[in-house]
């Protein structure tokens, strides 16, 4: 589910060619994912690397997670024995 989730996100990612020959990469709607690469090969992994530390920091701090391609991830809560 996880890596769906990651690989559904990814491919709405919009790219731009900078100035100085760098690649920057975006996800709309998820605010703060962002990558810069020397090709897009690089901005894109660099990309997937930001988006897995952005999940992690969602999950930690029971954020609302925005479904991707039908693809959902939800935090449930567990009773403490």
């Amino acid at each position: 589910m996880l890596t769906e989730y990651i690989q559904n996100a990814i491919a709405m990612a919009e790219y731009k060619k900078l100035e100085d020959e760098s690649w920057f990469a975006e996800l709309p709607g998820f605010e703060g994912v962002w990558a810069n690469g020397s090709s897009v090969e690089e901005c894109r992994r660099e990309l997937i690397e930001v988006l897995e530390e952005w999940l992690l920091l969602k999950i930690q701090d029971k954020d609302i997670i925005p479904a991707v391609g039908g693809v959902e991830i939800k935090i449930k809560k567990s009773a403490i024995a």
